[in-house]
Protein backbone atom coordinates (compact mmCIF):
# COMPACT_ATOMS: atom_id res chain seq x y z
CA UNK A 1 0.00 0.00 0.00
CA UNK A 2 1.08 3.21 -1.25
CA UNK A 3 0.86 6.72 0.30
CA UNK A 4 -1.32 7.97 -2.79
CA UNK A 5 -3.40 4.80 -2.12
CA UNK A 6 -3.89 5.32 1.06
CA UNK A 7 -5.00 8.72 0.72
CA UNK A 8 -7.44 7.65 -1.89
CA UNK A 9 -8.88 5.40 0.72
CA UNK A 10 -9.07 8.00 3.13
CA UNK A 11 -11.28 10.33 0.15
CA UNK A 12 -13.80 7.11 -0.54
CA UNK A 13 -14.51 7.34 3.53
CA UNK A 14 -15.04 11.33 3.37
CA UNK A 15 -15.95 12.30 -0.53
CA UNK A 16 -17.28 15.60 0.44
CA UNK A 17 -14.48 16.18 2.45
CA UNK A 18 -11.41 15.47 0.84
CA UNK A 19 -9.61 16.70 -1.84
CA UNK A 20 -8.38 15.10 -4.53
CA UNK A 21 -4.09 13.61 -3.46
CA UNK A 22 -1.63 16.35 -4.42
CA UNK A 23 1.68 15.24 -4.99
CA UNK A 24 5.18 16.86 -4.54
CA UNK A 25 8.19 15.36 -4.48
CA UNK A 26 7.20 12.28 -3.48
CA UNK A 27 5.02 13.49 -1.24
CA UNK A 28 1.30 13.34 -0.60
CA UNK A 29 -1.06 15.85 0.68
CA UNK A 30 -4.97 16.21 0.91
CA UNK A 31 -7.34 19.16 2.12
CA UNK A 32 -9.98 19.01 4.48
CA UNK A 33 -12.94 21.22 3.56
CA UNK A 34 -13.82 21.71 7.27
CA UNK A 35 -11.88 21.68 9.75
CA UNK A 36 -14.54 21.04 12.52
CA UNK A 37 -14.85 17.31 10.98
CA UNK A 38 -10.79 16.65 11.17
CA UNK A 39 -10.77 14.86 14.47
CA UNK A 40 -13.29 12.30 12.73
CA UNK A 41 -10.81 12.25 9.41
CA UNK A 42 -8.02 11.50 12.10
CA UNK A 43 -9.38 8.96 13.78
CA UNK A 44 -10.36 6.91 10.59
CA UNK A 45 -6.47 7.89 9.48
CA UNK A 46 -5.14 6.20 12.74
CA UNK A 47 -7.92 3.30 13.72
CA UNK A 48 -8.40 2.13 9.76
CA UNK A 49 -5.54 3.13 7.45
CA UNK A 50 -3.13 2.61 10.66
CA UNK A 51 -1.40 6.41 10.28
CA UNK A 52 -0.33 5.86 14.11
CA UNK A 53 2.33 8.25 14.30
CA UNK A 54 1.52 12.34 14.74
CA UNK A 55 5.07 13.07 13.46
CA UNK A 56 3.73 17.16 13.58
CA UNK A 57 1.38 19.48 13.66
CA UNK A 58 1.99 22.74 12.87
CA UNK A 59 0.16 26.01 12.22
CA UNK A 60 0.70 28.87 9.24
CA UNK A 61 -0.53 32.26 9.93
CA UNK A 62 -2.04 33.65 6.23
CA UNK A 63 -2.04 36.75 7.59
CA UNK A 64 -4.26 39.38 5.43
CA UNK A 65 -5.90 36.51 4.18
CA UNK A 66 -9.37 34.45 5.10
CA UNK A 67 -9.25 32.06 5.98
CA UNK A 68 -6.30 33.42 8.49
CA UNK A 69 -4.93 29.87 9.33
CA UNK A 70 -4.12 26.60 7.87
CA UNK A 71 -3.33 23.44 10.57
CA UNK A 72 -0.79 21.22 8.91
CA UNK A 73 -0.85 17.53 10.57
CA UNK A 74 1.82 15.09 9.61
CA UNK A 75 1.25 11.39 9.55
CA UNK A 76 2.99 8.23 9.62
CA UNK A 77 2.50 4.35 9.35
CA UNK A 78 5.04 2.68 11.78
CA UNK A 79 3.73 -0.54 10.27
CA UNK A 80 3.23 0.33 6.63
CA UNK A 81 6.06 3.09 6.51
CA UNK A 82 3.95 5.93 4.81
CA UNK A 83 3.72 9.03 5.07
CA UNK A 84 0.45 11.42 4.47
CA UNK A 85 -0.23 15.27 4.86
CA UNK A 86 -3.55 16.53 5.72
CA UNK A 87 -4.38 20.61 5.73
CA UNK A 88 -7.15 22.30 7.00
CA UNK A 89 -7.98 26.23 6.83
CA UNK A 90 -9.38 28.19 9.58
CA UNK A 91 -10.94 31.23 9.76
CA UNK A 92 -10.04 33.55 12.10
CA UNK A 93 -13.23 34.62 13.11
CA UNK A 94 -13.92 31.04 14.47
CA UNK A 95 -10.62 30.45 16.25
CA UNK A 96 -10.85 26.72 16.88
CA UNK A 97 -10.97 22.95 15.77
CA UNK A 98 -11.52 19.63 17.55
CA UNK A 99 -8.70 18.42 19.38
CA UNK A 100 -7.00 15.37 18.47
CA UNK A 101 -5.39 14.66 21.68
CA UNK A 102 -7.59 11.58 21.96
CA UNK A 103 -6.44 10.19 18.68
CA UNK A 104 -2.61 10.67 19.33
CA UNK A 105 -1.43 11.06 23.03
CA UNK A 106 1.55 13.27 21.56
CA UNK A 107 -1.13 15.95 20.22
CA UNK A 108 -1.05 17.25 23.59
CA UNK A 109 1.72 19.66 23.35
CA UNK A 110 1.50 20.26 19.34
CA UNK A 111 -1.77 21.80 20.32
CA UNK A 112 -0.64 23.68 23.48
CA UNK A 113 2.41 25.44 21.44
CA UNK A 114 0.22 26.09 18.47
CA UNK A 115 -2.48 27.84 20.75
CA UNK A 116 0.22 29.27 22.86
CA UNK A 117 2.19 31.00 19.63
CA UNK A 118 -0.71 31.40 17.30
CA UNK A 119 -3.75 31.79 19.64
CA UNK A 120 -5.79 28.64 18.02
CA UNK A 121 -8.00 27.10 20.49
CA UNK A 122 -8.60 23.50 20.58
CA UNK A 123 -12.10 22.00 21.64
CA UNK A 124 -11.66 19.51 23.96
CA UNK A 125 -8.54 19.33 25.13
CA UNK A 126 -7.74 18.34 28.11
CA UNK A 127 -5.04 20.94 29.28
CA UNK A 128 -5.28 23.59 27.10
CA UNK A 129 -2.61 26.30 28.34
CA UNK A 130 0.27 28.23 27.33
CA UNK A 131 3.28 25.76 26.99
CA UNK A 132 6.25 28.25 26.63
CA UNK A 133 5.02 31.55 27.17
CA UNK A 134 3.55 32.09 31.13
CA UNK A 135 0.00 32.02 31.14
CA UNK A 136 -1.42 35.91 31.46
CA UNK A 137 0.76 37.00 28.83
CA UNK A 138 -1.01 38.72 26.71
CA UNK A 139 0.54 38.20 22.96
CA UNK A 140 0.84 35.46 20.67
CA UNK A 141 4.13 35.55 19.32
CA UNK A 142 4.03 33.78 15.79
CA UNK A 143 1.66 35.28 14.24
CA UNK A 144 3.05 38.20 11.72
CA UNK A 145 1.04 41.09 13.01
CA UNK A 146 3.66 40.48 16.20
CA UNK A 147 6.88 42.53 15.39
CA UNK A 148 10.11 40.17 15.44
CA UNK A 149 11.71 42.58 18.08
CA UNK A 150 8.83 41.24 20.53
CA UNK A 151 6.54 43.47 22.85
CA UNK A 152 6.93 45.06 26.18
CA UNK A 153 4.98 43.81 28.83
CA UNK A 154 5.14 43.95 32.21
CA UNK A 155 3.05 41.63 34.55
CA UNK A 156 3.87 42.77 38.24
CA UNK A 157 4.69 39.77 40.42
CA UNK A 158 4.73 37.47 37.14
CA UNK A 159 6.77 38.53 34.68
CA UNK A 160 7.72 41.38 32.30
CA UNK A 161 9.47 41.10 28.70
CA UNK A 162 11.60 44.08 26.69
CA UNK A 163 12.00 44.27 22.73
CA UNK A 164 15.14 43.10 21.86
CA UNK A 165 17.76 45.61 21.00
CA UNK A 166 16.90 45.88 17.48
CA UNK A 167 13.65 47.09 17.56
CA UNK A 168 11.46 48.20 15.25
CA UNK A 169 11.45 47.03 11.91
CA UNK A 170 11.28 45.46 8.86
CA UNK A 171 14.12 43.36 9.55
CA UNK A 172 15.71 42.74 5.96
CA UNK A 173 19.15 40.93 5.07
CA UNK A 174 21.44 41.34 2.53
CA UNK A 175 21.63 38.85 0.07
CA UNK A 176 25.20 37.95 -0.77
CA UNK A 177 26.81 39.79 2.32
CA UNK A 178 30.40 40.02 2.93
CA UNK A 179 29.95 37.66 5.71
CA UNK A 180 27.30 36.41 7.84
CA UNK A 181 27.42 39.64 9.98
CA UNK A 182 26.56 41.63 7.29
CA UNK A 183 23.85 39.52 6.35
CA UNK A 184 22.40 38.96 9.49
CA UNK A 185 18.46 39.93 9.57
CA UNK A 186 18.36 43.31 11.55
CA UNK A 187 16.51 46.84 10.97
CA UNK A 188 17.75 48.77 8.01
CA UNK A 189 16.87 52.32 7.74
CA UNK A 190 16.84 54.50 4.59
CA UNK A 191 20.22 56.03 4.55
CA UNK A 192 19.75 59.79 3.75
CA UNK A 193 23.30 59.71 1.90
CA UNK A 194 21.85 57.26 -0.62
CA UNK A 195 18.47 57.02 -1.12
CA UNK A 196 18.62 54.04 -3.21
CA UNK A 197 19.63 51.96 -0.67
CA UNK A 198 16.34 52.08 0.65
CA UNK A 199 15.87 48.92 3.38
CA UNK A 200 19.52 47.91 2.50
CA UNK A 201 21.50 50.07 4.25
CA UNK A 202 23.65 49.81 7.39
CA UNK A 203 21.86 50.33 10.44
Amino acid sequence: MTSLELADKLKSQFPTLISDPSEFRGEITVQISDANQMAEVCRFAKHTLLFDYLVDLSSVDNYGDDPRWTLVYELYGLGHHCHLRLKANLSEEVGELPTVSDVWRTANWHEREIYDMMGIRFRGHPDLRRILMWEGYPYYPLRKDFPLAGKPTDLPDVAFSNPAPLEGGPFVTVAGGKDTLAREPRVRLPDADSPAQSAFSKP
